[in-house]
């Protein structure tokens, strides 16, 4: 069972904990992550891009003009393509993007990605991480102090002032414990769990 050491936000060590061995000291497969990670990628795709065809723009069904007789190109109704305004042909009409993985895989691939930072010596545990009030400048003086430059933060709850202090500092993101993916643990540098966030995870992954 890996022990790690946890630190108080000024980066002195006043504890260990134990980490769970079926989630921290997983074997990597670096396919099942990059099937995660295209999925979280795809779902996050508007899928928004349409067009309006014929039947769709605003306009007159009567007929320009006369069929013969004009020496001008037969011509049907003003939404026709071929005139401005008109209606676009093969245009997109949107698509979905969406992709479906198992519960298992996604779990296991979760567990993939946090041993991935024990391994790599890329996890900090801090005991609190608390503000006083809401100012990016105190958060950014904890992070120099320990060190931090690109870092994901996972916090049990709730914790507006931290949330709102680190909102605006590029390179740093806040997520609570239920919202842990693959994609931001594996896209940020350092991944700071704060002590209770812990039981959280252990929690959704062993259950």
């Amino acid at each position: 069972m890996p022990v790690v050491d946890v630190q108080n936000t000024k980066g002195k060590k006043v504890s260990q904990v134990d980490l769970a061995e079926d989630i921290f000291e997983v074997e990597i497969k670096t396919n099942i992550l990059h099937e995660i990670v295209t999925m979280q990628l795809a779902n996050r795709r508007a899928a928004s891009a349409s067009v309006k065809h014929r039947s769709d723009v605003k306009g007159s069904g009567k007929k320009l003009f006369r069929q013969k007789g004009t020496g001008r190109a037969r011509r049907g109704d003003i939404k026709a393509p071929l005139l401005r305004g008109g209606g676009v042909v093969f245009g997109p009409d949107g698509r979905k993007y969406t992709q479906r993985v198992s519960k298992k895989v996604r779990k296991t691939a979760l567990k993939m990605a946090l041993s991935s930072k024990l391994k790599g010596n890329e996890l900090v545990v801090l005991d609190q991480f608390e503000l006083a009030e809401i100012k990016t400048k105190n958060f950014v003086g904890t992070l120099d102090t320990l060190k931090l430059e690109n870092a994901l933060i996972i916090s049990a709850d709730q914790n507006e002032n931290l949330e709102l202090s680190a909102r605006n500092v590029p390179g740093v993101k806040v997520l609570r414990s239920d919202g842990l993916n693959v994609y931001d643990i594996l896209k940020y540098k350092t991944l700071v769990l704060i002590e209770p966030a812990i039981k959280n995870i252990e929690g959704r992954l062993l259950s």
